[in-house]
């Protein structure tokens, strides 16, 4: 009893604690697969099998409603810490591979995902690549800003030498 009290508690703060929950199943899949899908993930989230009556215990304790009716079957929670697209990512690129990995719904920042949200997350570019690209906008405008802001010291600079190159002549 006080092991799954603790089992609870454990699992209540990783719900309260990760930017995204996903829920997943994975019915047929062989041990040596769900470590390899741990190591994939490790980075930036957790891959916690439980109890679907503890998980369910857990969500409605950390205020999560999102999986409700959904806990059937083998299922196992992803608790995500850092890059939830990272995770989405990883877990799309493993499912490929071993179809017998479902990725029912999620939650990510307090909003409810289906499946196919899921799938979309997985589709969008990483943080790292997102922020390049924001910078790489921002230094292509500072580079447009600085030319404009010459154009007219350089406009004047030919201006004179073609007045001079007149007058020499």
């Amino acid at each position: 009893m006080a092991n799954k009290e603790a089992t609870v508690a454990e699992l209540t703060e990783k719900f309260a604690s990760s930017s995204a929950v996903l829920l997943t199943e994975y019915r047929g899949l062989t041990v040596e697969q769900l470590k390899k899908l741990r190591r994939d993930i490790s980075e930036n989230a957790t891959y916690s099998v439980a109890k679907n009556t503890l998980l369910s215990i857990a969500a409605k304790n950390a205020g999560v409603t999102a999986f409700d009716g959904l806990l059937f079957g083998p299922s196992a929670m992803v608790f995500v810490h850092g890059d939830a697209v990272s995770v989405a990512k990883a877990l799309r690129d493993f499912a490929k591979e071993n179809p017998l990995l479902v990725v029912k719904n999620g939650v990510l920042d307090g909003a409810a995902l289906s499946a196919d949200d899921v799938k979309k997350l997985a589709d969008l570019e990483t943080r790292e690549v997102l922020l390049a690209k924001a910078a790489g906008v921002f230094k292509a405008s500072l580079f447009g800003a600085a030319y404009l802001f010459n154009a007219p010291l350089s406009q004047a600079v030919r201006t004179v030498d073609a007045l001079r190159a007149k007058k020499d002549a």
